[in-house]
């Protein structure tokens, strides 16, 4: 044991003098300008970064709140994604095992009783054997020269992460595509009753006319024509009724749960009102946060140390083998001084020709990182595309449906105005069926700006990452960047 141990301890200077093949690690430069656009449709933005915000400070909506609550716990697709993370932890742990020597301990014993003169004991007359043995030892640890294993525990730490990365960006979805269902079952209900009340308006004035063709005063044309507006408002009531419904039962996949008639929202018009705007900076360093774009990182951060691990694969390995116990044919005398057995070894291993698959394994891996590389440009200009497209949606939303609310009052009026002009017989009751029609497409027009304005909060929020927000990923300043995000540990 203490030549065992002494072994071990002349090994530990190769361990320390082990080298990485790895290539060394700097963050590529965002392919986008570091400022989100300015000026024209794009809304006045502060100089300072984005704070991650929780989604109850942005939907204050108490149902919403509940409903994404309960979607957070029951959502299937977010259980496969912290299923994931479970199972990215155990590779790593089981990479990490690979840097430090694993020891097993043994024991074994066994009696024979030989039976006959040619066993040849006692005489031939037969014996019983006995045989005892318990040891210790390491089996084939790998001294890691080229870093081959330590790289491939960095591959294994930087896949964990992007995992655990992927699953926030998974939850910030998650949020979001359940708030997008809230408020489009809130519009739809809103346009179910806007359809209602037309219906009963619509009818109110079939009847009037259908009662005035009777007394002679109008003719059958003014009848045909008010029932056009009464049928269009009655399958849209219809076909409403069937949204509202698929409205539901797509909420609760995303929840994973029946949600409650006391957890739907009412109309778009009682729940547009309770989203705060996300806040939102000039400067674009905030995309380096985002989960998808963290995630893309590790991912290529895990590539780069692949290609330590096949570069590692050229050169020799070098194992040790040790072995320590105790054996005897008598159990008492097991642990006595002439029963010490010890034996240890070291193997190198050295490739010589393997048919170009360590060069085409190399090739494979430098691939693969250059992919990655692309992948995670990529989703950094995506990512800015999302937010500037967002910002310009924000930057003239609040001025359509300023318009938009003020085309429905001058139908409002005109309606009025014209219905007044028909009973005085001024005006034929086309103008009037033209003013309704005007009436009902800016009342449905105002629930669709609506609803485009929640939708756009909704969706600034998950393109500037949220709550997700990983701010550690943030340089600080330009002139001090780092070689990518502070890694938080495993949990």
């Amino acid at each position: 044991m203490m030549r065992m141990r002494a072994m071990l301890l002349a090994a530990l200077p190769l361990l320390a003098a082990g080298c990485s093949l790895a290539p060394d690690y700097a963050r590529p430069g965002a392919p986008v300008p570091p400022a989100f656009p300015q000026g024209g449709p794009y809304p006045a933005l502060p100089a300072t970064g984005v704070a991650p915000v929780a989604y109850p400070d942005i939907f204050r909506d108490a149902r919403l709140q509940t409903v994404i609550g309960r979607a957070l716990a029951n959502n299937q697709n977010l259980q496969v994604a912290l299923a994931n993370v479970r199972a990215a932890r155990g590779q790593l742990r089981i990479a990490r095992a690979g840097l430090l020597p694993a020891f097993g301990l043994s024991g074994a014993a066994s009696i024979a009783r030989n039976r006959g003169a040619a066993a040849g004991i006692n005489g031939g007359g037969g014996g019983v054997t006995e045989q005892y043995r318990l040891q210790a030892g390491l089996t084939a640890f790998e001294i890691d020269l080229f870093g081959r294993v330590r790289s491939g525990a960095e591959a294994t730490l930087n896949e964990y992460l992007a995992t655990e990365a992927g699953s926030r960006a998974a939850r910030l979805t998650l949020i979001a595509e359940t708030a997008s269902a809230f408020y489009t079952l809130a519009a739809d209900r809103s346009l179910l009753t806007v359809a209602e009340e037309t219906v009963a308006s619509a009818q109110r004035t079939v009847d009037l006319t259908n009662a005035r063709l009777r007394g002679g005063i109008v003719a059958r044309t003014d009848l045909r024509q008010a029932e056009t507006i009464l049928r269009q408002a009655e399958s849209d009531r219809a076909d409403l009724r069937a949204l509202v419904a698929q409205d539901r039962n797509a909420l609760e996949l995303l929840v994973g749960a029946p949600v409650t008639d006391a957890e739907l929202p009412v109309s778009i018009e009682a729940a547009d009102g309770l989203i705060a705007p996300p806040p939102a900076g000039l400067d674009s360093r905030v995309l380096l946060g985002r989960p998808d774009v963290v995630q893309a990182e590790y991912a290529l951060r895990a590539a780069n140390a692949r290609i330590g691990v096949a570069r590692a694969n050229f050169f020799p390995t070098l194992s040790l083998t040790g072995l320590a116990g105790f054996a005897s044919t008598a159990l008492g005398a097991l642990f006595s001084g002439d029963s010490l057995i010890y034996n240890a070894g070291a193997n190198l291993d050295a490739p010589l020709f393997q048919g170009g698959a360590l060069r085409g394994n190399l090739e494979l891996t430098e691939a693969q990182r250059d992919a990655l590389l692309a992948q995670y440009r990529l989703s950094i200009q995506t990512a800015f595309r999302e937010v500037a497209d967002a910002l310009a949606r924000r930057g003239t939303i609040e001025e359509q449906l300023t318009a938009q609310r003020g085309l429905e009052a001058a139908a409002a009026d005109s309606l009025r105005i014209a219905e007044a002009r028909y009973r005085e017989g001024i005006d034929a009751y086309l103008l009037t069926l033209d003013a309704q029609r005007t009436l009902y497409n800016a009342r449905r027009s105002v629930v669709a700006t609506r609803l485009a304005r929640a939708d756009n909060l909704v969706e600034l929020y998950r393109t500037l990452g949220g709550g997700d927000l990983i701010v550690e990923a943030i340089p600080a300043a330009p002139e001090t960047p780092r070689a990518g995000p502070v890694l938080r540990g495993e949990r």
